[in-house]
């Protein structure tokens, strides 16, 4: 039997991850939104939907989804710190959305940073 998947409740997974209003860099792996927001915080920007593009993924099979996360130049950086995982979050509702690793970037408080376009993708069933 043939597994499957339609490109909607994809969709709606990356959807949800698109409400996030903030893009953080943190120096170490948030697993809760007040780590991400307050204990691992290092950078910070607002984010919005224009920030989110979903399209067609690259991983082949009968369907896959991903967003590409709009890059931000001139970020202030607020703490000191290695940057080894970007967060996003939604401030409204304190939730976490999604975590993942970036390349270690030795950051200094008062300066900027730059953060390039990423992409999250869901795969087809395999």
């Amino acid at each position: 039997m043939a597994k499957g998947s339609v490109a909607a409740p994809m969709d709606l997974y990356l959807d949800a991850i698109a409400g996030a209003d903030k893009m953080v860099l943190c120096d170490d792996e948030p697993t809760t939104f007040a780590e991400a927001d307050t204990t691992f915080a290092l950078a910070e920007v607002a984010m919005d939907s224009g920030d989110f593009n979903i399209g067609a993924g690259d991983s082949g099979g009968n369907v896959s989804r991903k967003p590409t996360v709009a890059a931000q130049n001139g970020v202030p950086i607020d703490a000191s710190g290695d940057a080894t995982h970007v967060a996003l979050v939604d401030t409204v509702s304190s939730t976490l959305l999604f975590v993942t690793t970036c390349t270690l970037q030795a950051l200094v408080a008062g300066g900027t940073v730059n953060i390039p376009a990423w992409e999250i993708e869901v795969g087809a069933p395999a």
